[in-house]
């Protein structure tokens, strides 16, 4: 039969090499160091239980696999267009390597984008262009009851964890922060020593696991806490409620991935996987949530303390907004993170399926804190998908103060987006704990890359808000924003993305649907009043 046509073609090779080995010449015998081996795997497919293919296609089977293991790097390379975004497209890759490199960016011969398909987005420019010769655009992060505030760059590197990334990224990340004067997150696995080595400044993420300032128990630790956010290092507090990669969903660092550098770092031990809680247990309220906020401000000496958080429930999220009016206690900042997914490995329902995408939790944030009130009170921040310009140019526009961005820092690392974050067998270096894949990844030569990133990102991003009439991101406006729609008209921003009039919720001038959500809501319960 056909599917067993290479099984017998290697058998009766195997038998007439080792016949005329034995009865003409030895030389005869040599091709049984491969053909012998290739039958007994041959046999060993005919008669195991596991694999149906390999059963019915002995050997010839083991192709199906070679192609499957390798098919990833054969789309990546040789099948894949340009403008694919799985999830980022070899050009927004391209633009993140060249600006890192200091290449130039620039593009021949037009656009390549359908300009007639649906979801195509610009920026209307003015008459009146503005040239903006510092494009080191920043802000104050910190309340009426912060005593430190701090000076923030509009963009800066989001969490990804020691652990989930390895110590020479970190490193690279870290210091090339410090040499462009911009904020790297630690994530949720604590502050390592090479966040520390790098000398940048730090957003310490303090998530469900507590780690860094947790008991033995897995609780909150305060003294430790305390102790920690000290260091002049740590500018911001960064409480994480849920991630986009999986909102609801406590993050998972398998045992295999932790060393004794990350059992230390996060206080937790070797010997099991470290999964992080789905939900906190400082808090179980949107008051007790307050609460916890003020009381990580105080312990702190006055620092920005934020949460961080993908919408889920519309009424949670408005829930949290009435405790901050029934409390008087603000937030310095809030980070919205898209549903689409991040660096971090997860499920794919998670990642697919389950939390509102960037912009749409964004706008719903903004016109929300806007319609209670409070906009003018907190700083907004935006966490997903962006690479370029255009990307961060439009969350600005849709209410964003300040960016954090995690893929793109990581391909100016030098990510190939091989996707195998999650196997501890990256091929760049950055997401293994393996040292031999880790000395990939050369801090010196790219902890420059990241700092550059930075600079020519702002400078492109400059560019965008110069030719748009303006001086600063923070000036954009959705009215600045166009988009085809399905019907292939243009629809402005503002009409795509409308807007709430301040204190309107209070008021009880709102939509249906969003008063209903209003009313759901409680400071006394995250759960829903009916």
């Amino acid at each position: 039969m056909s599917r067993f046509f290479v099984f017998n073609l290697t058998v009766t090779l195997t038998l007439l090499s080792l016949a005329l080995g034995c009865t003409l010449n030895p030389e005869f015998a040599w091709p049984l160091v491969i053909l012998l081996p290739l039958t007994l795997l041959g046999l060993y497919d005919l008669f195991q239980t596991r694999h149906s293919i390999l059963r019915n296609y002995p050997l010839m089977g083991h192709f199906r696999f070679i192609f499957e293991y390798i098919r990833p790097e054969i789309r990546q390379y040789l099948i894949e267009d340009e403008r694919d975004p799985l999830p980022f497209s070899r050009d927004q890759r391209a633009i993140v390597y060249q600006r890192a490199k200091n290449a130039s960016d620039m593009r021949p011969f037009g656009t390549v984008l359908d300009t007639a398909a649906t979801g195509y987005g610009w920026v209307s420019h003015s008459v009146m262009p503005v040239e903006i010769k510092d494009a080191d655009f920043r802000i104050d992060i910190g309340g009426a009851a912060c005593t430190q505030p701090y000076n923030a760059s509009i963009l800066n590197i989001s969490g990804m964890s020691f652990g989930a990334i390895g110590r020479n990224a970190i490193l690279a990340l870290n210091t090339g922060a410090k040499m462009g004067n911009f904020a790297h997150d630690t994530g949720e696995g604590s502050i390592s020593p090479y966040h520390r080595e790098g000398g940048g400044d730090i957003i310490w993420q303090v998530a469900t696991g507590y780690f860094g300032c947790r008991t033995k128990d897995g609780h909150f630790d305060p003294d430790l806490f305390a102790r920690t956010a000290a260091d002049p290092q740590v500018k911001m507090i960064e409480l994480k409620l849920s991630q986009g990669a999986k909102p609801g969903h406590g993050g998972v660092l398998p045992r295999a991935k932790i060393t004794p550098e990350i059992a230390a770092t996060r206080l937790i031990d070797t010997t099991q996987d470290c999964i992080s809680p789905s939900r906190h247990s400082a808090f179980s309220t949107p008051i007790e949530m307050m609460a916890f906020i003020q009381q990580l401000r105080t312990l702190s000496g006055g620092k920005p303390v934020g949460i961080k958080m993908c919408v889920g429930h519309r009424f949670e999220v408005l829930a949290i907004i009435k405790a901050m009016l029934e409390t008087g206690i603000r937030p310095d900042f809030i980070v919205i993170d898209g549903g689409e997914g991040g660096t971090g490995a997860a499920p794919m329902e998670l990642s697919d399926h389950v939390g509102l995408p960037l912009t749409e939790g964004l706008s719903f944030m903004h016109n929300a804190l806007t319609g209670a009130g409070l906009r003018d009170e907190l700083k907004l921040g935006a966490s997903g998908k962006m690479v370029s310009a255009f990307d961060f140019c439009r969350i600005h526009a849709l209410g964003a103060d300040y960016v954090m961005a995690a893929r793109a820092f990581m391909f100016s690392l030098g990510c190939v987006q091989a996707r195998a974050c999650h196997t501890n067998k990256c091929p760049t270096g950055i997401t293994t704990q393996d040292k031999n894949r880790q000395r990939a990844l050369v801090v010196a030569d790219k902890a420059p890359r990241v700092a550059s990133f930075h600079r020519n990102t702002l400078g492109a991003i400059a560019q965008v808000v110069g030719a748009a009439g303006l001086s600063h991101p923070q000036d954009l406006r959705p009215w600045h924003l166009h988009m085809r729609s399905t019907t292939g008209e243009v629809v402005r921003g503002d009409v795509a993305y409308q807007k709430l009039a301040p204190g309107v919720l209070l008021t009880g001038g709102v939509d249906d649907r969003l008063q209903r959500e209003w009313d759901r809501a409680s400071a006394e319960t995250f759960m829903p009043q009916f």
